[in-house]
């Protein structure tokens, strides 16, 4: 529903979402299946999320859920499945068989064709979402009817009244900074280490992803297309991008993958970029009527490839969540989030930190360090319990655990 209001334009609707990323617009999609109304704001355009370069492994329960959903059946026909992954050390190369380990898969597939399937779905359902917004704030969260004002792309002056707001905003969340600092509990750490990314025009070097642990660093071959392919390298966090040549990157590539039998088919670089990390957690989940989600309440390294991942799992119980309080009147609903969200997170966390620990190059680490860094590995690829531990956290962790 809509009406002007003095100069300010205004909109009721049951649930406000900050954040049009894939977390924003997948949670809209669940929330109009159930009847559910709702409004997307971000300041961002269409077309400047799309052109963002993210990774794109998907666990299995997620793209269970954009195709169930209604949301992707292109993950199936133009997503690739991976039914496991390599670990290179060593001097050796050694398979994690998902599928033997677990009966489960991951899926390539980038995270901007999962934004581009949602960004249609909600076309296609008439959803209400505003792109390029800007001065977007976030007002009264912990009152019956939380809002939203910005201005939108038009320069009109814009205000969203909800039942219910959820901060999707991403890891500089403005959502999330609107909590009180004695309202909220933030941990995290940061690493002394980056990712320097490219894309090249060249067929894959691998059909899965191989994980490469050297005296030199680390090494990730990912794919993308038949085409197009995407790999990172270990680098420092104030590495300038733009200082490194085609050979040069190549020929570090191969410090690190060669010793352990890996070679990778170049090509030309089209894009080249530091990517910082860190791990985050912000507890809890929610503030009065607002709710955050995905990368706005935490991060984790891309290592174990889970961000993507835990920020549609958050959504997907926000659905169920929101579906019950506002349909069904259960106001309890609500304060199971932070606790049932939050087991999954820290999983997530632990496994990301393991996965990244476990295979980088550590700053001033002795010897002995990487000796035990290298037993650690062998010790994962000799044992069926440690190769299936990998294999249950990189697919997604069977709901038979209760996890979910």
């Amino acid at each position: 529903m809509t009406q002007s209001g003095g100069t300010r334009h205004l909109t009721r609707t049951q649930v406000g979402i900050v954040g049009g990323g894939p977390a924003g617009l997948m949670l809209a999609h669940l929330l109009d299946l159930a009847g559910i109304s709702t409004v997307v704001v971000d300041d961002r355009t269409r077309d400047e999320i799309y052109a963002t370069v993210r990774a794109g492994i998907l666990e299995h329960d997620t793209v269970q859920l954009l195709v169930d959903s209604g949301a992707s059946k292109r993950v199936l026909t133009e997503g690739y499945e991976h039914e496991g992954i390599e670990l290179a050390f060593g001097g050796g190369r050694h398979r994690i068989d998902f599928q033997d380990l677990v009966g489960a898969s991951a899926w390539l597939y980038p995270q901007t064709e999962v934004f581009a399937d949602l960004a249609d779905a909600r076309d296609r359902a008439g959803g209400d979402v505003r792109w390029g917004v800007r001065d977007t704030q976030v007002l009264d969260v912990t009152s019956a009817t939380p809002r939203i004002v910005f201005t939108a792309a038009d320069g009109s002056e814009q205000e969203v009244v909800c039942d219910h707001l959820v901060g999707a905003d991403g890891s500089r969340s403005q959502c999330r900074r609107s909590v009180p600092e004695d309202a909220r509990v933030q941990t995290g750490r940061e690493y002394p280490f980056a990712w320097f990314g490219i894309l090249c025009d060249a067929p894959p070097s691998a059909p899965e992803l191989v994980y490469s642990h050297s005296a030199r660093g680390f090494a990730l071959v990912s794919q993308r297309t038949e085409s197009v392919q995407r790999m990172y390298f270990q680098c420092a966090p104030d590495e300038d991008a733009s200082t490194w040549s085609d050979d040069r990157i190549w020929s570090e590539m191969a410090s690190r993958l060669s010793p352990n039998g890996v070679e990778v088919i170049e090509g030309p670089i089209t894009s080249k970029a530091v990517l910082r990390f860190r791990s985050f957690v912000h507890e809890p989940m929610r503030h009065g009527r607002m709710l955050l989600a995905g990368d706005a309440a935490h991060t984790v390294p891309p290592t174990g490839a889970k961000g993507l991942n835990l920020a549609l799992a958050d959504v997907r119980l926000l659905a169920e969540l929101l579906e019950r309080a506002v349909e069904k009147g259960d106001d309890g609903a609500l304060e199971e989030y932070t606790g049932r969200a939050l087991a999954r997170v820290w999983k997530a966390q632990h496994f990301s930190y393991w996965m990244t620990t476990m295979l980088h190059a550590l700053p001033e680490a002795t010897p002995f360090d990487v000796r035990r860094q290298e037993a650690e590995l062998a010790s994962l690829v000799s044992s069926r319990s440690g190769s299936a531990f990998l294999a249950e956290g990189y697919t997604g962790w069977p709901e038979r655990l209760g996890l979910r």
